[in-house]
């Protein structure tokens, strides 16, 4: 299937149409439910009903949680006081191609393994050069853990989370050298889990760009050529929003 990008992307303000082929399509994000795995401190999923098909004749339900529940974008101002807010994102970026690195191996046997520059090249030895402008999604298989929340954060005796993630000098060689439009992961976070300073959600915003996290099903994606749809809820001065995101894959 061919389908023409928005007219207001990059490519189209150059003059030149652009197409996305693609033969099946691909959902990464969780379904939500009150069990989800949440970050420590934040507010519970919840549901109630508000209107019924016996008493009012139709269904209804409010639901109240958190701005990085479940699969979700963090917004620049989560970590800086004047940071774009999730509703300041262009329509254009939330449509970008997206490469995997796959580090479940090492991360099966090191719960805190973080992806490294030598990961990276070896990486592209193999698929080529990461292309400019893509997100780069970690497979740590961290996904298979989701309903368990215990497994899924992995905290030890003293609380300290244990969970694989991007590595300092590996991000800044993406965002420095290879110019990635941003990162995404299968875990709670971009930072593993010991990383109690956030400092790859940082680095990454700072530009600002893209950060997802609590993907799944990145097992199924080729290692590049997909196109990711990313749907958020324009939060007026959010710091991020759950998405519903989706792989176009060739």
């Amino acid at each position: 299937m061919n389908r023409p990008t928005p007219s207001d992307s990059p490519a189209n303000s150059c003059g030149h149409e652009r197409t996305i082929t693609f033969k099946w399509v691909l959902n990464l994000s969780h379904a939500i439910t009150p069990n989800i795995p949440n970050w420590p401190g934040d507010p519970p999923v919840e549901f109630a009903t508000v209107a019924s098909l016996e008493k009012d004749g139709y269904y209804l339900r409010r639901f109240s949680m958190g701005e990085h529940s479940a699969t979700h974008i963090n917004a620049p101002n989560s970590f800086y006081p004047n940071g774009r807010q999730i509703h300041q994102y262009p329509a254009e970026s939330m449509i970008v191609s997206a490469v995997v690195i796959d580090i479940h191996l090492p991360a099966a046997d090191n719960p805190d393994y973080a992806l490294t520059h030598t990961d990276i090249l070896m990486w592209e030895q193999k698929y080529g050069s990461i292309p400019a402008g893509s997100v780069v999604l970690l497979y740590t298989g961290w996904q298979s853990k989701w309903l368990d929340k215990k497994a899924f954060l992995n905290p030890d005796a003293t609380g300290k989370l244990h969970f694989p993630g991007f590595g300092i000098e590996a991000t800044r060689f993406l965002l420095n050298e290879r110019q990635i439009a941003g990162v995404g992961i299968d875990t709670h976070g971009v930072d593993s889990g010991q990383d109690t300073t956030f400092a790859i959600n940082r680095l990454v915003l700072a530009q600002p760009r893209l950060v997802l996290e609590n993907l799944t099903n990145l097992e199924q994606l080729p290692p590049k050529g997909a196109t990711l749809v990313i749907g958020i809820l324009h939060l007026w001065g959010g710091s991020g929003s759950p998405a519903a995101v989706m792989a176009l894959v060739p």
